[in-house]
C-alpha cells in the first residue's frame, strides 16, 4: 500500500512520515537542492525555480532521479523493525558524541513558535509552507532573537549541525512512539532506500566541498597579504597624428588596497611613465597650453596618459571608512577629485573607455590644476537609507605640503584648492542625474562653476551620456600672466556600447567643446573621439582609437588635428 493510499484511508501515519522526510529534507535542501526537489510528491513551481547559496557556489550534481513509490506489504516487518531500532540507537549515540559539546540553546533553538512572529518571512515566499511546518508542526527550527529568520543568510557548519541534531532528535521521538505502526515501517524502509540511492551524489558533493576548502586554504597561504590586495596596470599606446612623429606613450601604476575591518580601505598608488606626448598635446603646448591635458585653464586635451614623468611618484594615498552604514568618509595626503565626483558609467576610465582627458570629466567641475597631481584633503559621501539620492562633497588643496610656496599662497587652505558638492539622483538602474558645483582658487583666479552630468541606459548594451557646465573665472592668473574675466560654457555628449559585434567589447563615440568663451582665444576648440575596446583576456585589452580636434587651445591657427592611437592595457 502506498503512502498516498494510506492517506486516503485515513491511516494516521503522516507525523512519522513527515518526521523522516524532515531529516532528509533538511540535508537535501541544504546540500543538494536540485535532487531534493525531485523527491517531493507535489513539487511547487516556486521550489523548482528557487536557488540556494550552496547551489550557486558548487556546480549542480548530475545524478539520475527516480520516482519514489512505496512498496506494497510483501515485507518482513520484523526485519524492518530490527533494522530501524538499530539505526535509531546508533544515530542517537553518534549525535550525542558529535554534538554533545554544542550550545543547543543558541539562536537556532526555538524562540518563536509561529511563523507569523518572523518579520522577514511572507506567505508569498517560496519556502513559506516548509518553514511553517518545521516551526509550528515539529518545532525543530526557529528565527533569531531579533524576530527575523534570515533566509538568504549563509549558514555555518555549526548552525547546520545544531539544526540537524534537533531534526534527528524529533525523528527518533516519532520512531519511538510509532514503531509499532506497520505502514510507518514501510515508509521508513522507503526513506532508507532513497538515502542509499542518493549516497553517491552526496559523496560526490562532499568531495567537491573538500576540494573547495583545500583550494581556499592554498589561496590564503599564497596570497599577497591577508589585508592588502595588489593591482597593477600598464598602458602602452602607439600614436600618430597631424604634424607629429609616431610616438609610444606609456604609464604604469601599482595600487595597494588595504582593509582592516572589511568596512574601510587604505589606497596607496605609485605611478611612473615615459613622459610621452601626442599630436594634440604638441599643438597645445606650442602656445600657452591653456586647454591641454596639463593645461593651466581647463583640461581639454588629448590622451589622458601623456606627460607622466619617468620618476616613480606617489599618485594616491587616502583612507576611507564608514562611521555609519550610509556615510563614507575619505581623508588623505594625495587625492584626486575625479575619484569622488563626476563619475559616469560610459566615460570615466582612460584604460577602458575614452582616452581623451576632456571626455573623462567636466573641465569646469574637476579642476585640472588640482586633479592632475592631486592634493591633501577630505571627501564625504552620504546615501540616506541606501536610497535613490546620494550627496558627495570634497575639499582638496594641491599645495597643502608647501608651507611657503613661491607662486601661490600654498598650505592646506591657500591657493590652489578646490571645493565641490555633487547631488546624484538615480531613480532606477537606467537613469542617473548629477547636479554639481565647484568653487576653486587656482593661480590667484577665483572660479565658480555649475555642472550637470547625466546618463541613460537604452538597454543592456547601449546608453547615452552627457555633461554640461557653465561658470566664471575672475582674477589675475599668475600662471599665464593675464587678467581674466571669463564666462565659459562646456558640453559633451556621446553614446556607449557593450558587446558590439563581439561579446565583452566596449565602444563609444563622443563630441564636445571644452571651453566656449569669446574672451579666450579667437576660436572654439571642438573634440571628437571614437574607440573600440577588445578584451583579449582577463589581463590584456587592445583599443584602436580615432580622435579629431579643431582649433586646439581655442586658436584657429592650429586648424584640424587628427590622431590615431592603438592602446594596449595590461593588468593583473
Amino acid at each position: 500500500m502506498s503512502v498516498k493510499q494510506c492517506r486516503q484511508r485515513r491511516i494516521h501515519s503522516p507525523k512519522f512520515l513527515a518526521g523522516g522526510l524532515v531529516g532528509w529534507g533538511v540535508l537535501s535542501h541544504m546540500c543538494l537542492p536540485a535532487k531534493a526537489d525531485s523527491l517531493l510528491l507535489q513539487p511547487s513551481p516556486e521550489t523548482q525555480s528557487s536557488d540556494s547559496s550552496l547551489q550557486a557556489a558548487i556546480p549542480e550534481v548530475s545524478t539520475p532521479t527516480h520516482n519514489a513509490e512505496v512498496l506494497t506489504p510483501e515485507i518482513d516487518i520484523s526485519v524492518g523493525q530490527t533494522e530501524f531500532s538499530t539505526i535509531a540507537n546508533s544515530e542517537s549515540s553518534v549525535k550525542n558524541e558529535v554534538f554533545g559539546n554544542l550550545d543547543v540553546d543558541s539562536d537556532l533553538r526555538t524562540q518563536q513558535t509561529s511563523i507569523s512572529q518572523l518579520s522577514d518571512v511572507q506567505p508569498t515566499d517560496w519556502a513559506y509552507q516548509s518553514l511553517k511546518s518545521l516551526m509550528e508542526k515539529y518545532g525543530v527550527i526557529s528565527g533569531y532573537s531579533d524576530g527575523t529568520f534570515g533566509g538568504n543568510r549563509p549558514m555555518s557548519r555549526y548552525e547546520f549541525a545544531v539544526a540537524l541534531a534537533a531534526t534527528l532528535s524529533k525523528v527518533e521521538d516519532i520512531i519511538a512512539d510509532r514503531m509499532s505502526d506497520r505502514f510507518i515501517q514501510e515508509d521508513m524502509i522507503v526513506l532508507r532506500r532513497l538515502q542509499k540511492e542518493f549516497r553517491s551524489a552526496l559523496d560526490d558533493l562532499q568531495q567537491r566541498v573538500d576540494n573547495l576548502e583545500a583550494r581556499n586554504s592554498e589561496l590564503q597561504a599564497h596570497q599577497f597579504s591577508t589585508t592588502t590586495k595588489l593591482h597593477g596596470e600598464a598602458i602602452i599606446a602607439l600614436t600618430d597624428g597631424t604634424d607629429a612623429n609616431k610616438t609610444v606613450v606609456s604609464r604604469s601604476r601599482l595600487t595597494l588596497s588595504t582593509s582592516f575591518n572589511q568596512q574601510d580601505v587604505l589606497v596607496t598608488q605609485l605611478e611612473a611613465g615615459n613622459n610621452g606626448g601626442d599630436a594634440m598635446s604638441l599643438a597645445q603646448q606650442e602656445e600657452e597650453n591653456l586647454l591641454g591635458t596639463t593645461g593651466f585653464i581647463a583640461n581639454g586635451g588629448g590622451l589622458d596618459y601623456v606627460e607622466v614623468d619617468s620618476d616613480l611618484r606617489l599618485r594616491r594615498l587616502h583612507y576611507t571608512f564608514r562611521p555609519s552604514e550610509d556615510v563614507a568618509v575619505t581623508v588623505g595626503a594625495k587625492m584626486s577629485p575625479r575619484d569622488f565626483i563626476d563619475r559616469n558609467n560610459y566615460a570615466n576610465n582612460e584604460a577602458v573607455d575614452f582616452s581623451s582627458s576632456f571626455f573623462l570629466n567636466n573641465p569646469l567641475i574637476v579642476q585640472n590644476q588640482i586633479d592632475r597631481n592631486g592634493g591633501a584633503g577630505a571627501a564625504v559621501q552620504w546615501n540616506p537609507g541606501n536610497g535613490q539620492l546620494t550627496v558627495r562633497s570634497l575639499y582638496i588643496a594641491a599645495d597643502a605640503d608647501q608651507p611657503n610656496f613661491t607662486s601661490t599662497e600654498g598650505g592646506l587652505f591657500g591657493d590652489r584648492y578646490q571645493a565641490s558638492v555633487e547631488v546624484e539622483y538615480s531613480p532606477s538602474d537606467q537613469l542617473a542625474l548629477r547636479l554639481q558645483y565647484t568653487n576653486a582658487l587656482i593661480n590667484n583666479t577665483d572660479i565658480n562653476a555649475f555642472g550637470v552630468n547625466a546618463e541613460y541606459s537604452l538597454n543592456r548594451n547601449a546608453g547615452i551620456f552627457g555633461r554640461f557646465g557653465f561658470g566664471n573665472y575672475n582674477g589675475y592668473n599668475t600662471a599665464i600672466d593675464e587678467d581674466l574675466d571669463l564666462h565659459p560654457v562646456t558640453w559633451a555628449v556621446g553614446v556607449g556600447f557593450r558587446n558590439l559585434l563581439l561579446p565583452g567589447t566596449v565602444a563609444g563615440v563622443a563630441i564636445g567643446q571644452p571651453f566656449v568663451s569669446e574672451d579666450l582665444g579667437n576660436a572654439t576648440q571642438t573634440n571628437f573621439e571614437a574607440f573600440y575596446n577588445l578584451q583579449l583576456s582577463d589581463n590584456l585589452s587592445i583599443t584602436p582609437t580615432f580622435s579629431l580636434v579643431t582649433n586646439a587651445d581655442n586658436d584657429s591657427s592650429n586648424g584640424t588635428i587628427w590622431q590615431t592611437t592603438l592602446r594596449s592595457v595590461f593588468s593583473f
